[in-house]
């Protein structure tokens, strides 16, 4: 069984994804050629997929709290 996640760590882990995704952005803007903005985009639509999962996640993990319910 694993560990139950703190918010710290999803916080953390959203925090990085969003530098990813920040640092992606600049990537594309600076870049010239339509393969490196293909991979690019398909890159932050990769990194944009994670956060979302990730986020509800978190929200999951909150609601249980939430309701009293044990995630032990």
């Amino acid at each position: 069984m694993s560990t139950p996640r703190t918010t710290q760590s999803y916080d953390a882990e959203i925090a990085i994804i969003r530098e990813n995704i920040r640092q992606l952005m600049e990537q594309a803007a600076a870049s010239s050629g339509a393969a490196n903005e293909d991979l690019l985009a398909d890159r932050i639509a990769a990194q944009e997929a994670r956060l979302a999962a990730l986020q509800q996640q978190m929200d999951g993990a909150r609601g249980a709290d939430e309701g009293g319910e044990s995630r032990t």
